[in-house]
């Protein structure tokens, strides 16, 4: 497997790119310059399109068992360089060894779970209106599709979308986020080269978004555009692929509610809360952004939280027992910084934490706010937990769907079916009960609501996304068409 990746990656070929630009690549925790790559420019990001449909046609026409070779080798060649993949998350993502050894995970899940699907490329015979004839239905790929990866779990959530695709018989091209280049693009043109994916199926092109951000969207050979990001972003993605009428998939931010009910287990909402806020610093669209907690538990919960909040270790992602790294980049620590601030002026109270090292925010809780505090409306996308009282079942909810997202969440309730209930009044695509929001699994169907996105990745449901249908119908007896035809017979 090639692990020089300061080339962009072309129809088979590793080569610069054509832009006057180079990308940068630094670790976050440490400043070190990592890689440098010269920038893909428009004409690149065509080449790898074109390379792309050319590919796709023998692709699609591939036995499936052929499919299925490539996906299972791909398979071996992840796993032979497991440490690899785990090496760069770490280094260039700034994810703990904790986090990365799931994203790994999580993304090997998904090229198992892909391996099934040339074989579940199926069809229909329906019946007709019509004597004689007979109405066939086929699954076929869409032909190609642009992946735009992202940062924060750059491996699993790129490949959440490469694997399908190739596995529905679709060419890709991919244009990583430009802090994660490697772990969200290059990374899987050396591990599908190594598993002998026959070229311009598979393109990465590294490149600013300012230079080929919407052309990735807008060339005229993709006819979907996969997308994970913020809500911002993926709003005017739609926008560029509906203007052309290009199918989308968007997974985008989540201000997901944690909510403990009056007759929950404090312990366990606790142990739920701090995963599902901290872990990987928070910078996961699932992660938790509010955690609401019926008035009567607020004290209880508050004072176990922020003590066991106390004891995560924080710094260095490459040591084995941290829990909360640096964020990507300082403009998001400043970012949350500033809406920290201003909650605090509106009354809000830092009870933990609250101060950055660089990169680093410390784990952060934060009383005394309300649904309305800058941090309770903006998705905080890090380290910093806010705890916010309800009266009722009522309002909770009211408080949980005020805001226009919808992705994840979850509540806390010793009586299942009391948990389920709430969980039901919840306008979003994913929630859990007596667990935290951050869950994905292979073969269950991941996605949001509201301005939080569109479509579902995972399982039979990718198979929607990723392929489109075709009616053929067979005339097997001579129709009648009845007076608009005899009459002219007479």
């Amino acid at each position: 497997m090639k692990t020089d990746f300061s080339k962009v990656y072309i129809n088979g070929e590793w080569r610069d790119g054509s832009s006057d630009q180079m990308m940068g690549n630094t670790n976050p925790f440490t400043g070190e310059d990592l890689i440098a790559t010269k920038a893909a420019n428009k004409d690149d990001l065509d080449a790898a399109y074109k390379a792309a449909a050319e590919a796709q046609i023998e692709w699609a026409k591939e036995l499936p068992q052929n499919k299925r070779a490539i996906l299972e080798k791909t398979v071996e060649v992840m796993q032979e360089n497991k440490q690899l993949i785990i090496d760069w998350l770490v280094k260039e993502a700034g994810s703990t060894v904790i986090k990365a050894t799931v994203e790994f995970g999580a993304a090997l899940d998904v090229v198992k779970q892909s391996t099934a699907y040339p074989f579940q490329m199926e069809g229909k015979i329906l019946p007709s209106q019509q004597a004689g004839k007979e109405n066939r239905i086929y699954r076929n790929p869409i032909g190609v599709i642009g992946v735009i990866s992202p940062w924060n779990f750059p491996f699993h959530l790129a490949m959440r979308s490469i694997a399908p695709a190739l596995a529905t018989g679709n060419g890709v091209v991919v244009k990583p986020a430009t802090d994660t280049p490697i772990t969200g693009g290059l990374i899987f043109a050396s591990i599908f080269e190594a598993a002998g994916l026959p070229k311009g199926l598979l393109n990465v092109v590294v490149g600013r978004g300012s230079e080929i951000g919407d052309d990735i969207v807008t060339h005229p050979v993709p006819r979907m555009i996969s997308f994970t990001g913020s809500t911002e972003v993926g709003m005017h993605i739609g926008e560029l692929a509906g203007g052309r009428l290009k199918k989308t998939a968007l997974e985008l931010g989540g201000n997901n509610v944690f909510v403990v009910l009056d007759d929950a287990d404090i312990d366990q909402a606790v142990d739920s809360a701090l995963f599902g806020k901290f872990y990987h610093q928070g910078q996961i669209c699932m992660a938790i952004n509010r955690i609401f907690v019926h008035k009567d538990k607020y004290d209880e919960f508050a004072e176990l939280f922020i003590k066991r909040a106390g004891k995560l270790k924080y710094g260095n992602p490459a040591e084995q027992d941290t829990n909360v790294g640096p964020l990507i980049n300082r403009k998001q620590v400043d970012r949350i910084l500033e809406d920290l601030e201003e909650s605090v002026k509106q009354g809000a109270e830092i009870r933990l934490g609250g101060n950055a090292d660089g990169n680093v925010l410390e784990p952060t809780v934060v009383t005394n706010v309300t649904n309305e505090m800058p941090l309770a409306v903006n998705e905080i996308f890090g380290p910093v937990a806010i705890l916010i009282p309800f009266e009722d079942d009522d309002d909770a909810a009211e408080m949980a769907n005020a805001l226009p997202y919808g992705l994840s969440g979850a509540v806390h309730s010793s009586n299942l079916e009391h948990g389920a209930a709430f969980a039901h009044r919840i306008h979003t695509g994913m929630i859990h009960v007596n667990d935290q929001s951050v869950n994905d699994e292979s073969h269950v169907p991941f996605g949001g609501e509201k301005n939080s996105g569109l479509g579902r990745f995972n399982g039979e449901w990718i198979l929607e996304e990723f392929t489109t249908l075709k009616w053929i119908s067979l005339q097997h007896q001579r129709r009648d068409y009845g007076p608009f035809i005899n009459q002219l017979k007479e």
